[in-house]
């Protein structure tokens, strides 16, 4: 592990950007040319990069080990164009030797996989052809997501033109109470922010509050920043961070952390010692309000997975709450976890049988119903309770269905009651 210090007064994104774009310091505002340690594509972004890197007529990537290719959107494949596009990065993968392809057995949500399998470190600077690659900035990774052309001149250069970003700074204080998770944490500072409140701005999240989450809980946060428009989200590794590490990196990172003296175009605090759970209410990540305000909503499915929810912390969570207990009859709830790991220690723990008695549908590890894409779309009227990350008209099926975004625990007292429920109700 590799300690890597600066008396530029710079934030622990500046940082990274300065380190990658071979420079002793950078300012927002700037604009440079930086070198990528990883880039991603799945199997709806990747086959529009695939025939950009062809047209440049290159005959090898930058790095056949430093590219991943993630089939998760639409797998299983839920019809013949899903089965094509799958097809297409399948055959690019083996054109090009690509060690880090990864499909049904071996995949899993993509955001979810890359850090489960030691592929992002801190200190990296990764890009992704997908609006949530900015979950690694949970393990101190500067990450983003860009373009499916950016990202086919990507996998043949190894380079990217970036602008630096200033950057917003989230100190949460205090203690989170049982019930509360990284997903009220950032519903609650999306309520502060709004949805562009963090245009291509960096999040810094930071606080006491931060040492009592689970890497689980910071994944779901940095997930989610890019629901304030910010370019990226980020955590400064700790103690948690590097335990979380230890068993998935064998080579060497740096450690990087703000200096005192950077500079934040604003700080906002947020308290978390009386915080409730939060709800965010169709249309949109930013209309959020307690659980206690909302009242008597009905709902026909529950959603818990997703590369917000769809982790093993977020699955016993979940059968806490559920444990001995029934669905509401006539009430959809599917469970999805974030990948084949995670499903069979769900399954060595018991989690799934739990699931499986109080009335659930196990789903296999996919994006699934959060993009609208299968195995859990809504019809004309319905109302969804999702622990995904976006509940924007129509994402999920119908337009004029509705999305309720929650946690793990809300998301299954739901499911037993039938309307949005408090687990402390139960």
């Amino acid at each position: 592990m590799m300690e890597w210090g600066s008396t530029m007064g710079m934030t622990i994104t500046e940082k990274i950007l300065a380190l990658h774009s071979g420079r002793r310091n950078v300012r927002p505002g700037e604009f440079i040319e930086a070198e990528v340690d990883l880039v991603l594509a799945n199997d709806i972004t990747a086959p529009i990069a695939i025939e950009v890197f062809k047209r440049l007529a290159r005959k090898r990537l930058f790095s056949k080990d430093r590219v991943v290719l993630v089939a998760d959107h639409f797998v299983p494949n839920k019809d013949i164009a899903s089965a094509e596009q799958v097809r297409m990065m399948r055959e690019f993968a083996m054109e090009y030797s690509i060690k880090n392809y990864f499909e049904l057995v071996d995949s899993g949500i993509e955001h979810v996989i890359l850090p489960e399998k030691g592929l992002v470190k801190a200190g990296d600077l990764v890009v992704g052809a997908d609006s949530h690659t900015c979950t690694y900035g949970a393990l101190g990774a500067f990450s983003t997501g860009v373009g499916s052309t950016d990202l086919g001149v990507t996998m043949a250069t190894g380079r990217i033109w970036l602008r630096v970003p200033h950057s917003i700074k989230i100190v949460y204080k205090g203690r989170p109470g049982r019930w509360i998770g990284g997903k009220d944490l950032i519903l609650a500072t999306l309520k502060v922010l709004k949805v562009d409140g963090a245009i291509y701005k960096a999040i810094e999240f930071a606080g006491e509050g931060i040492r009592y989450l689970s890497m689980a809980d910071r994944f779901t946060m940095a997930n989610m920043a890019v629901e304030a428009g910010a370019k990226n989200g980020i955590f400064e590794p700790d103690n948690i961070t590097i335990e979380y590490l230890k068993d998935r990196i064998d080579v060497p990172y740096k450690v990087l952390n703000s200096d005192r003296d950077a500079q934040y175009e604003k700080v906002i605090d947020i308290d978390l010692n009386s915080i409730e759970p939060q709800i965010a209410l169709p249309h949109s990540p930013d209309n959020v309000a307690p659980v206690s305000e909302v009242k008597d909503v009905k709902i026909d499915q529950v959603f818990i997975g997703s590369c917000t929810n769809g982790r093993i912390e977020d699955l016993r969570v979940a059968s806490q709450v559920l444990k001995g207990k029934r669905v509401l009859k006539g009430l959809r709830l599917i469970i999805i976890p974030g990948s084949q790991q995670i499903y069979k220690k769900a399954l060595s723990e018991g989690l799934l049988d739990i699931f499986i008695n109080a009335g659930a549908i196990i789903c296999p590890p996919t994006c699934g119903p959060c993009l609208g894409g299968h195995m859990g779309l809504l019809a004309k009227g319905e109302v969804c309770l999702s622990t995904s990350n976006r509940n924007f008209r129509g994402r999920m099926g119908h337009p004029e269905s509705e999305i309720y975004l929650c946690g793990p625990a809300v998301a299954a007292a739901s499911s037993i009651t039938g309307k949005i429920t408090s687990p402390e109700e139960l």
